[in-house]
């Protein structure tokens, strides 16, 4: 199988499992709130589901993935489960039901990104690819999808987004079956080599990174429609600034292997997250909504870069045998304990002084992040000239 061809298919399921994503996430809240009628409170219980439940998930599929060897049938798996259970989450309107069924979702579709990345890093490292150039897709299918999912739901009902989101995900799993098959050769326990990531510096120092830094990125999914309202944009505003915001990542995404090379990975996951905090405090000095729209880019290029490089990361400090639970690990502390972190406490900050403050949260927590990321390198420096001597 030529490499354009696997790229082909690699795009594709990419585009596929993050239009799906773009469909239901970002307007499940309103979901909940306009068709279903639940409380502030019991909607901020069914958003924090997933985070939460990822924490242990991820790392748990993860393992089964690296002790199984085979990543690829746990992956097609974890997504038909998810659309067999997005299905009946579509049909319930009892909150106690509905919150039985975001457990379920949460636990099969939060496997999903960090196996599949896996996978595809894996791939392209063996073959010199370019990860950036695949991983791009997803940003255009997520950007795509909040503006085509949101308008499907105007014109045929607000619970298409379930719909929407089942349809590409057995799509995604069809495209699937059929990459590559990258399959870990695994010679030791994997619980040893889980016991060799907590053990490795560099590792664990980057896992606070990941918790500093994408916590408020993915906490931001949640309060950024609320940030937009709040100075004076519409909901067909906050439409297009998602779609602005995500399909900036596309183009920082292509290009990140040539700026990996030229610059460094940790300069580049610097640089990333030092635009990030930018973005994060220009936010909480209250700009105008067209300084707003037209700063967008910031986020493809804090997004864009950071992800490419922060997975080359954990797969060249994590042993062979254990890099699909790596992997999980990483996204586990991310999206899990760290959206989970930044929504909760960013939900009382909201609650007693506004939206504003909240981004100043955010703001604070990625530049402890950027002083990690600096301890890092300090560590690799130390451990070259040691090498040297």
């Amino acid at each position: 199988m030529s490499y354009t061809n696997v790229q082909l298919k690699f795009s594709m399921f990419y585009f596929f499992v993050f239009f799906g994503t773009g469909a239901l996430f970002p307007l499940l809240s309103v979901y909940l709130d306009d068709y279903i009628g639940l409380t502030g409170t019991q909607i901020g219980v069914v958003m924090s589901i997933t985070p939460i439940i990822s924490i242990v998930v991820q790392p748990l599929w993860g393992m089964i993935a690296d002790i199984t060897g085979k990543p690829q049938v746990i992956l097609v798996t974890v997504m038909l489960m998810s659309a067999f259970i997005g299905f009946f989450y579509a049909n319930v309107t009892a909150y106690g039901i509905i919150f039985i069924m975001a457990v379920l979702l949460a636990v099969f579709q939060s496997a999903i990104v960090p196996i599949s990345d896996s996978i595809a890093l894996s791939y392209v490292q063996r073959v010199k690819g370019n990860y950036g150039n695949i991983r791009l897709w997803g940003a255009i299918g997520f950007a795509t999808a909040v503006l085509v999912a949101g308008r499907l739901s105007e014109l045929i009902g607000a619970n298409m987004i379930f719909y929407a989101f089942i349809i590409t995900i057995v799509i995604s799993a069809s495209i699937a079956w059929f990459l590559p098959r990258e399959r870990q050769s695994v010679s030791v326990n994997v619980f040893k080599g889980v016991s060799q990531l907590i053990k490795t510096p560099q590792y664990v120092l980057f896992l606070a990174t990941t918790f500093l830094v994408f916590g408020p990125i993915y906490a931001n999914n949640f309060y950024f429609g609320i940030f937009i309202k709040d100075i004076g944009g519409t909901l067909t505003g906050i439409g297009l600034a998602f779609f602005l915001a995500a399909g900036s990542e596309a183009p920082f995404m292509k290009f990140s292997k040539n700026l990996i090379q030229r610059f460094s990975l940790e300069k580049t996951l610097l640089v990333a997250a030092a635009i990030s905090a930018l973005r994060w405090l220009f936010y909480f000095t209250e700009p105008s909504l067209i300084l707003v729209y037209a700063t967008t880019v910031a986020q493809g290029f804090s997004v864009g870069l950071f992800i490419p490089a922060a997975l080359q990361f954990v797969r060249d400090a994590a042993p062979k045998t254990v890099q699909v639970t790596a992997v999980t690990m990483y996204t586990a502390v991310g999206n899990g304990l760290g959206s989970w972190f930044c929504t909760f406490i960013g939900g009382v900050i909201l609650d007693k002084y506004g939206i504003m403050p909240v981004y100043l949260l955010f703001a604070s927590l990625t530049v402890a992040g950027l002083f990690v990321l600096v301890s890092i390198m300090m560590l690799q420096k130390r451990a070259e000239v040691q090498v040297h001597i």
